[in-house]
């Protein structure tokens, strides 16, 4: 594996209003796919909530950025103790895709691809309103990710919202206007 673990070391915008990431991350498939779909290992570096696992049934995701890393890091200003945002699946393919809404407007797409003992990870988040939400999710996936992979690797992850207001003013600076 990378040293970085990553494919290329941003997400980056494929439409305008679409952001892809990848990470390359230690399999085996199934592993990685259990860190997306069952709430205790997703809580541990994005967010809570069962999720039945059929097209049609809604959820609840509820983050908890402060119990991700510790520490934490400085929470900015705006982001409360805990955040909530309701989806819906709209494809299912275990242990390979899974899309689903991203509250009123969006949508992910997690998508898996087994190489050899990795497997790669890729996200892409359709429909960011503007500049600000983009700004905010890039850096979120960016910065979830980057737990995951910490988490995957049994290595020490940088406090999370120090990495997210870092990254922020980065995918700010990379990101066109």
């Amino acid at each position: 594996m990378t040293s970085s673990a990553t494919l290329e070391p941003w997400g980056k915008l494929i439409e305008p209003t679409t952001l892809k990431i990848q990470r390359l991350l230690p399999g085996p498939l199934e592993r990685v796919w259990a860190h997306l779909v069952e709430s205790d290992l997703r809580r541990r570096w994005l967010a809570a909530g069962d999720v039945e696992m059929r097209v049609g049934s809604t959820f609840e995701l509820v983050w908890r950025n402060d119990e991700l890393t510790d520490p934490p890091g400085h929470r900015p200003d705006g982001f409360g103790e805990e955040e909530r945002m309701g989806g819906r699946i709209i494809e299912l393919d275990a242990p390979h895709r899974l899309v689903f809404t991203w509250g009123e407007e969006g949508s992910v797409c997690f998508e898996l691809e087994a190489q050899e003992n990795e497997v790669l990870l890729t996200v892409i988040h359709h429909r960011l309103a503007d500049r600000s939400g983009l700004l905010d999710v890039s850096s979120g996936w960016h910065a979830h990710l980057d737990v995951l992979v910490a988490r995957l690797t049994g290595a020490r992850a940088v406090p999370f919202w120090d990495a997210w207001l870092r990254l922020r003013d980065e995918y700010d600076r990379s990101l066109p206007a």
